[in-house]
Formats: C-alpha cells, sequence, structure tokens
C-alpha cells in the first residue's frame, strides 16, 4: 500500500464503516468539494422537475429578515402596480368615488384603490363601475388575501423555526499539540440562545493509492473532544495527529496531492425551542494553514467573568517556518 503521506511505509488506517450518503461510486467521481462553506451540498439532482414553489419556499426560509421584508413589501407593491395599471388602462371611470382622495393622479387613485382591495382594508365610497373593472376588483379580491396568508405564514415559518447561527473560523490550522502536531478549528455561538449536549463530528475526503491504484476514501478523525455540555464561548476542536492518525506523517504538499476536505458536521440541543440544531462546513486543503496557531481569543472583562472577542475568531498567530509542515516524530511511534 501507498499513499501521499511521507510515511508510506504505515498501513492506511481502515476508512469509515457507516456510509456518509455520498456512495463509494459517485465519490470517485467528484471533483471539487463535497459541502460548501455554508454547509450546503454542492451535489445536484436531475428528473425532478423545476420544483419552483419549493425552492422559492426555501429560499425565503434562508433570506436574511432585512432581505426578506424587502422582498415581501416589494412584491405586494409591485402586485399592486400591476393592477393599478390594470384599473388606469380602462379609463377614468373604471374607478368611481375617488374625487374624495383629494388625488389628480389617475395611477394613484387606482393603487390606493387596489391597495384597499388587496388588503382587505376598504375602499371607502369607491366602487368599480362596469363589467370588466368588477371581474378584475373580483380577482384581486381572492389573490389579495391569499398573497397575504402566504406572506403571514412564511413569516410564522421563519419565526418559529428552530435555528442556529454558528460561526467556523477561516481556516484550519495544524499547531503544535501535546509534543507533536495537532489540527485545530474553531466555533462559537453566534445567537443569544443557549446550547447544550454539543457534538462535533470531523470526516477527511482523500485520495490514496493501494495496489497503485488511486481512489477516494473517506476517514473519521478522531477529536480530543467531541462533546461539551455547555457551549457559553467559543470552542477549539482539536485531532491529535498521532501515528495512528489518517493524517500521519501528512506535509502540506502531501495533502495538496490527496485533494483533502475536511467534513465537519455540528449538532447541538437549543433551549429555546427545545429541538436539535445542526450546522455544517467543509474546510479544503488549500484552507489550511501551517506553521501557525490561534491566537488569544480572550479579553479583559468585569472581575470574576469570562469574555471573548468574537471578532478574534480566526486571528492567527505565525510560527517559525517548518514547525508543523513536517511531521512530528510523535507520528512515528517514537
Amino acid at each position: 500500500m501507498t499513499s501521499p503521506r511521507l510515511d508510506d511505509d504505515a498501513p492506511i488506517p481502515e476508512p469509515l464503516e457507516e456510509d456518509l450518503g455520498l456512495g463509494k461510486v459517485a465519490a470517485q467521481r467528484i471533483r471539487g468539494r463535497f459541502l460548501g462553506k455554508d454547509g450546503r451540498p454542492t451535489s445536484r439532482k436531475f428528473g425532478m422537475g423545476a420544483q419552483y414553489i419549493e425552492r422559492a419556499y426555501l429560499h425565503a426560509l434562508g433570506l436574511t429578515w432585512g432581505a426578506f421584508l424587502a422582498w415581501s413589501l416589494g412584491s405586494l407593491f409591485l402586485l399592486n402596480g400591476c393592477f393599478a395599471v390594470a384599473y388606469s388602462a380602462l379609463g377614468s371611470g373604471a374607478i368611481a368615488g375617488t374625487e374624495m382622495l383629494g388625488l389628480t393622479d389617475p395611477f394613484l387613485r387606482a393603487l390606493v384603490f387596489s391597495v384597499g382591495v388587496f388588503t382587505t382594508s376598504g375602499i371607502g365610497m369607491m366602487h368599480p363601475v362596469g363589467s370588466t373593472a368588477n371581474w378584475l376588483y373580483l380577482v384581486e379580491s381572492f389573490v389579495g388575501p391569499l398573497v397575504l396568508v402566504t406572506v403571514a405564514g412564511l413569516l410564522i415559518a421563519r419565526l418559529t423555526r428552530p435555528r442556529t447561527r454558528i460561526a467556523f473560523s477561516e481556516s484550519m490550522v495544524v499547531a503544535p499539540y501535546e509534543g507533536g502536531r495537532g489540527l485545530m478549528f474553531r466555533m462559537v455561538n453566534l445567537r443569544l440562545s443557549e446550547l447544550t449536549d454539543v457534538q462535533v463530528r470531523l470526516n477527511v475526503s482523500m485520495f490514496v493509492t493501494v495496489n497503485g491504484e488511486r481512489y477516494r476514501d473517506f476517514f473519521r478523525l478522531e477529536l480530543e473532544r467531541d462533546v461539551v455540555e455547555f457551549f457559553t464561548l467559543h470552542w477549539t476542536i482539536v485531532h491529535p495527529i498521532t501515528e495512528k492518525s489518517p493524517l500521519r506523517g501528512m506535509t502540506p504538499e502531501a495533502l495538496a496531492e490527496a485533494e483533502a476536505e475536511f467534513l465537519i458536521l455540528f449538532t447541538a440541543h437549543e433551549e429555546t425551542f427545545s429541538t436539535r440544531v445542526m450546522a455544517r462546513t467543509s474546510y479544503l486543503y488549500n484552507e489550511v494553514t501551517w506553521d501557525a496557531k490561534f491566537d488569544s481569543i480572550f479579553v479583559n472583562a468585569e472581575e470574576g467573568s469570562i469574555a471573548i472577542d468574537v471578532e478574534r475568531l480566526s486571528l492567527l498567530e505565525r510560527l517559525p517556518e517548518g514547525t508543523t509542515a513536517q511531521p512530528a516524530p510523535l507520528e512515528r511511534g517514537v
């Protein structure tokens, strides 16, 4: 057996027995990353139709609050504007009773009438005149409440949907750790809600060479600690690189040759909704920093309390060249 590691005499560790859901055959054909930085899979499924409604629904749930409100208000104004144009196209006599509005612009009159019909807030003394105007009035009377109910449903879904907002460090680092090396990354909870029973899994996808055949395989990376009860500050995840690690003897060049991708799954209990939440992300081989370690994230606070500065999450301290870019004796069992 040979592999892209320096210590080629050591056997390749056993791959994962459980399936990550990618499949052995498909994994060999994929180029690029499996997960985006936002945790979304890069894979695609065809033959299922356009699924415009499902995609729009999920997109609406994933938008920021500012973007969601902007899109909602913009869509409502656009729909009302379209109905106002239709009323205006029927002529000034299509809507009666607009004289008391004090408006001279025919389009603005029609827009006020349209908003009253659309939102069911009332149109006062105004009323449509003619068969076409009344048919348009009836259509808007059905469309308006339906759209408003849809927007309200999306609003409720966003308010009641349990979510978490975990920030991960911009890069992983290979830093000194207990006389050897350790692969590390940091994360922090950006929401005010508390998380408990936090669990993290770290897997690596990389190419290995066995009997002259190069193929991709997956390995579970054992962590210094993979469960914590409380997650009130930040957490530095550490994979000790020992003689039993799939990364033993690894160098920057060997990691790039292996086209390694580190897949991270985070799960926790969210106290506000009393349910499990999750987050995913991944790091490619070129998002691993060597000869560096994370700088301190702690800052001064009131006496007796502990505080961190989230903006220092990805801050690194450079180390002398070759400090961690070269294998440690510990990885060879020395």
